[in-house]
């Protein structure tokens, strides 16, 4: 298995979808074998690709928020690591940020994935992650989310932290009131 030591600097250079890219490849990662939590997210966003640091946007703020953790904790790359399905940001669609690039994941994640031995939690953000993580191709957000002690204490799904989903946490008063606060100690004590 390669290590991080060779992946890294490989996975940094990687122009695997460049010709689909509209504002060109930009891998961003966050990954080091000592993490104890995985976040599993979608693909960057624009603000993401312009400064190269994941979730450094409002979605950074909520999910930052949901974890009960601070910027120092998160950018901990010792304690999280962030691997979204695409490392790259695929552009913007009629309805918002396009979906990964399909060719991300087949092409590095179960190699990134083995070099996490201390891994305890992993947060599995958004359909697509929670496709690939979860195994729930038929499942919707909201049914994986509801579900959540399926998977509990190895593994959370949760929707997308954009501010665009406030709608989706208002309807459901159960993830404010039962999820996060069983995230954030499940945070704490892997942490």
């Amino acid at each position: 298995m390669p290590s991080l030591r060779t992946l890294l600097p490989q996975v940094r250079a990687c122009r695997l979808c460049e010709a689909m890219l509209p504002h060109g490849p930009r891998p961003v990662v966050q990954i080091s074998r000592a993490a104890t939590i995985l976040i599993a997210g979608q693909a960057p966003g624009r603000r993401v690709h312009e400064s190269g640091i994941p979730f450094n946007d409002p979605s950074g703020d909520r999910l930052r928020e949901w974890m009960g953790v601070d910027r120092d904790i998160f950018y901990n790359d010792k304690i999280i690591a962030l691997l979204p399905m695409g490392f790259c940001y695929p552009g913007t669609g009629d309805n918002g940020d396009l979906p990964p690039r399909p060719e991300c994941a087949p092409a590095w994640r179960a190699t990134l994935l083995a070099n996490l031995p201390k891994l305890q939690l992993t947060i599995v953000i958004g359909q697509y992650a929670q496709a690939y993580h979860l195994k729930s191709t038929k499942q919707s957000v909201t049914d994986a989310v509801r579900a959540w002690k399926t998977y509990w204490p190895e593994q959370i799904p949760l929707p997308h932290p954009s501010p665009r989903n406030q709608m989706w946490v208002k309807k459901n008063p159960w993830f404010t009131k039962d999820v996060l606060p069983a995230l954030r100690k499940r945070v704490r004590e892997v942490i």
